[in-house]
């Protein structure tokens, strides 16, 4: 850490040292906070799913079988996971999209960066839809955090917390993007020296969500 420069002028000692730690760290202080702030969450969700693991390694009652739980019934007929699936490429292609964003915005391409990311907004909020719809279907069928007529009542609270947590961080996120990309169309950040990594710390989110999706996905799911 740089060491405080006093100056007559108060503030611009202040500004100078900032710049000098800006230039040490070598990344742009927002990007270098989103990092943080993801390694923090990134705990937070591993520490979910190894509790996840613990209680259903340790449980007595047999665990529901996600092919019955999750499945939908499609003209006459059970489709396992059919909406888990459709969740999924829905979030796997809004990562996508925010990768083409983060790509325009660099180009400075102000209408490009724009649609991509509220496509990739639209699709998160689709994501957010979808799931609202899979946690009614479990609700009308009798699963609560504290019983689930498939098997161990564990399986309800694990579900809805971690589920529900990871559902959260992609609400926030669609209300981020649209309030990023509205501002890059206002050409809010040309008028601050057209300077657009804030897309890229936006993508930086995004995709973590999709990540963490990736592992929810496996544990629940597939295993």
């Amino acid at each position: 850490m740089s060491e405080a420069v006093i100056e007559p002028t108060g503030g611009a000692g202040v500004v100078h040292d900032w710049s000098r730690d800006k230039q040490v760290f070598g990344v742009p202080w927002g990007k270098a906070m989103m990092w943080i702030f993801l390694l923090s969450d990134t705990f937070i969700f591993s520490c979910f799913l190894v509790g996840y693991m613990m209680v259903r390694i340790s449980t007595t009652d047999p665990w529901p079988n996600p092919s019955e739980v999750f499945g939908l019934t499609v003209m006459g007929q059970s489709v396992p996971l059919l909406l888990i699936a459709i969740m999924t490429f829905v979030l796997i292609t809004s990562s996508g999209t925010m990768a083409l964003a983060v790509n325009m915005g660099y180009r400075k391409d102000r209408k490009k960066t724009f649609w991509l990311m509220l496509a990739t907004a639209v699709l998160g909020a689709t994501f957010v839809g979808m799931q609202a719809f899979e946690w009614t279907k479990l609700i009308l069928e009798g699963v609560r955090p504290w019983e689930n007529p498939f098997g161990a009542a564990q399986f309800g609270s694990s579900f809805f917390m971690i589920t529900g947590f990871h559902g959260m961080h992609v609400s926030a996120g669609v209300i981020y993007l649209l309030i990023v990309a509205f501002r890059v169309r206002n050409g809010f950040y040309e008028k601050r020296g057209g300077n657009y990594e804030i897309v890229e710390i936006a993508g930086l989110y995004w995709h973590f969500v999709d990540l963490v999706w990736v592992f929810i996905f496996a544990f629940f799911y597939l295993w």
